[in-house]
């Protein structure tokens, strides 16, 4: 995992970046995964007027990356902007459950091997209003999860869309959470608001010790929150609340995504108030069930694990599948 730090204006992050990566002789255009369409190409330009009344600083960054690569704006904005809605995958499991303390964070990032080596983790400084954070992505400029200096944590699961629209994708609207909110109550807010591209669920939890699922697409926002009657939220690639179901489009490989998710809910049905850092991370190893044990040779694993324990302020990361490699304290 790369550890990179970023300060500035979201056009020089951008720059610096990219010219970085080309005077170190890397290409990104080399090292996208995936044919960059036509189908790409149409819906990231139908994307760009939303982003640019919603979310205009992330093209400023998206704009000094090509421009310090040298290649055409166009053809990042067709490898990010339909990113987690054309040619999904079914990966990652998140879940947030209140403690004595707070609220303790976990997510699971899985991906394929082939491009775990790109993986990142940054941190952001900006010199204009937007909030710093500490993220961890496959992607560059989107997120995957992260914590801002409110102490407000956001990560995301993919789900297969059943339509997608010109709209902000799951990786946007993490970033987007993390620079412009400082709560749950602003981020149900603001997701009200925004045009959705695709199919995600994305989970929230902030230092006040409130926590909640968003399962959305272009169409139906649903929420559930933290509450007495209810100590926990988890996720991984499909719609569980009832008004959602009708929205699913399952893959035919899940990467077994129900069994994930059926992990997560016996363990915090049988565990009440007794939940530690310590006990999530067993719990993202592997050790309750299954969770991250992938056989590498299918390509696909789980490619890094984060704990943001919000009661007590720290971070755990583990850069690598949990159930091989250890957990760290990390510093924001």
């Amino acid at each position: 995992m790369y550890h990179l730090r970023f300060n500035g204006t979201h056009y020089d992050i951008g720059y610096k970046w990219g010219n970085r990566l080309k005077l170190h002789g890397t290409n990104i255009l080399q090292n996208v995964p995936f044919p960059i369409t036509e189908e790409r190409f149409t819906f990231s330009h139908e994307c760009i007027p939303i982003y640019e009344k919603y979310f205009p600083e992330i093209l400023d960054e998206i704009y000094g990356i090509a421009d310090g690569q040298e290649m055409p704006r166009e053809n990042l904005l067709a490898i990010l902007l339909p990113m987690y809605c054309i040619m999904p995958s079914a990966n990652c499991s998140c879940f947030a459950v209140k403690t004595a303390s707070g609220v303790v964070f976990g997510r699971n990032s899985d991906f394929l091997t082939a491009t775990e080596k790109l993986n990142m983790n940054t941190k952001y400084r900006f010199a204009n209003s937007s909030y710093a954070f500490n993220g961890n992505t496959t992607a560059f400029a989107e997120m995957e999860d992260g914590i801002n200096e409110y102490g407000l944590a956001v990560g995301l699961t993919s789900v297969a869309p059943k339509e997608i629209k010109p709209g902000l994708n799951a990786g946007m609207l993490v970033r987007l959470f993390l620079e412009k909110c400082k709560s749950v109550k602003e981020v149900s807010t603001l997701i009200k608001t925004l045009p959705i591209a695709g199919s995600q669920t994305i989970i929230v939890a902030d230092a006040q010790g409130e926590a909640m699922l968003i399962e959305c697409t272009p169409t139906k926002i649903q929420t559930k929150h933290i509450d007495n009657n209810c100590h926990y939220i988890c996720a991984t690639n499909m719609f569980n609340l009832p008004k959602m179901h009708q929205h699913n489009n399952l893959p035919e490989d899940t990467w077994q995504a129900e069994e994930r998710y059926k992990t997560m809910v016996q363990y915090f049905e049988n565990t009440h108030d007794v939940i530690t850092a310590k006990q999530a991370q067993l719990l993202l190893s592997g050790t309750e069930g299954f969770m991250c044990q992938y056989d590498r040779k299918t390509g696909k694993d789980t490619v890094w694990s984060i704990i943001y324990d919000l009661g007590n302020n720290t971070i755990y990361r583990c850069e690598g599948n949990p159930s091989r490699k250890k957990f760290n304290l990390v510093q924001f």
